[in-house]
């Protein structure tokens, strides 16, 4: 399923997992991963996006870009969640996987396409809608 989401999305997931009143530093990072998740040919040998490479550019983004004062990483590891549930695809959740994969992502060991595939390998089998 593809599914595309705009700005207003990503506060609204903000609200739901942080629960906090944060003010977001640099709104354009949300408007940007709205503008990337939408490219249907990110790499020329790598069409059709499919939702985990899309979860990845906004846990990429979030993580690297920083667009909120504090809890960044939480963020992200909540919106590349919420983004995959909501296109049909069950992840595990647990933390301690996404914690390893975060501190890859702020080492810059991996690009999105190998990001998309550590999200794939969490997939829970059999559990996809």
């Amino acid at each position: 399923m593809e599914l595309h989401v705009d700005h207003r999305w990503f506060l609204d997931r903000q609200e739901e997992i942080l629960r906090d009143d944060l003010t977001v530093n640099d709104l354009s990072v949300l408007v940007g991963m709205t503008a990337r998740h939408r490219v249907n040919t990110p790499h020329l040998d790598h069409a059709d996006p499919d939702a985990y490479w899309r979860a990845a550019t906004f846990l990429e983004e979030i993580v690297l870009l920083r667009p909120l004062p504090a809890r960044n990483e939480f963020y992200g590891y909540g919106v590349a969640i919420a983004y995959l549930e909501a296109s049909g695809e069950r992840v595990e959740t647990k933390f301690e996987l996404w914690r390893d994969l975060i501190h890859d992502i702020r080492g810059l060991r991996l690009d999105s396409y190998e990001i998309a595939a550590r999200l794939r390998s969490f997939s829970r089998p059999g559990d996809s809608a």
